[in-house]
């Protein structure tokens, strides 16, 4: 299959190109800039692009046969002083639907987004948190347009673990270093809460499932481990071979500021996926441990 990824430059959409690759899929890259110099994906073909301004064109996709979406921004992307309302109109509610639409009309046959978790596990949250509604809406306008001839899914996932060796990883970076005794200003504990956590192994897994097997205009909750937030960065601290123990508190962490603890700090967001779903799109459970090691041992461990 001839598949366009767009965001390919990235940890995740790069992962995924070098998974499609290997499964013999042809795999081109959309980005807005070259993918980094010593980074697998350098040497990928590529198409210049953003979905946001609409500067894709039909041409440019009337090549593929199926899309990978993985160029969603998240929460922590909002540039300083913007409208988030207005960012999440562009970026999600409306910039999703109509590049999935562009791709409809360009004749691509399957298209896989990839989403976020919090609309399918909390869905309460969607008429509170402009994130989630934003990325709510982005996943029902793009499966809204699925029909025989546009196979069209989304992938929610939770929080990704995972990285690039050449891939800038600055919260890893920080989080390996101040378990390893280098960032003495950062207190040893972890907020109150947790969530799901998934290889970023698995979730190209699961990429190239929902590719290849996916049923047209569903959303599927994936995911893998659900730990508190002392469990998964001390996990970290274990794996650089460190003695300290974290504890938990119910306060504010400069790693994890409650900015971007969407549920809200205290809470922990749980959930089973569907075994059914899991073993329809193929997708590793139980990688956890395996991806903080790797994860680390990228970013100097």
């Amino acid at each position: 299959m001839k598949v366009l990824i767009v965001g390919g430059t990235g940890m995740i959409g790069g992962h995924a190109a070098m998974h499609l690759k290997s499964l013999g899929h042809e795999v081109t890259l959309g980005a807005r800039k070259p993918a980094a110099a010593g980074t697998p994906m350098a040497s990928m073909p590529t198409i210049f692009g953003d979905y946001s301004q609409k500067t894709f064109t039909e041409k440019d996709l009337e090549p593929f046969d199926g899309i990978v979406f993985a160029a969603g921004q998240d929460i922590r992307h909002i540039p300083k002083g913007t409208d988030e309302h207005e960012f999440w109109r562009v970026m999600q509610i409306e910039g999703v639907p109509a590049f999935a639409k562009l791709a409809k009309r360009a004749g691509v046959r399957r298209f896989v987004q990839l989403g976020s978790y919090y609309h399918q596990v909390m869905p309460h949250l969607i008429d509170k948190v402009p994130y989630v509604r934003g990325r709510a809406l982005a996943d029902e306008g793009a499966r809204a347009l699925a029909d025989a001839d546009f196979n069209v899914t989304t992938l929610n996932p939770p929080s990704i673990v995972g990285a690039i060796p050449g891939v800038p990883a600055r919260r890893y970076e920080t989080l390996t270093a101040w378990a390893k005794g280098l960032r003495p200003e950062i207190p040893d504990y972890a907020p109150a809460g947790g969530t799901n956590y998934m290889s970023v192994r698995s979730l190209t897994e699961a990429i190239a499932g929902a590719l290849e097997r996916g049923v047209s205009g569903t959303p599927y909750l994936i995911g893998d481990a659900n730990l508190t937030f002392r469990d998964f960065f001390q996990k970290i601290f274990d794996e650089v071979g460190s003695p300290r123990k974290l504890q938990e508190l119910d306060k504010e962490h400069p790693l994890l500021p409650d900015a971007f603890i969407v549920p809200g700090r205290g809470k922990v967001l749980a959930y089973e996926p569907d075994p059914a779903q899991t073993k329809l799109l193929g997708y590793t459970r139980g990688d956890i441990d395996r991806a903080v090691a790797e994860v680390v041992a990228a970013v100097g461990g």
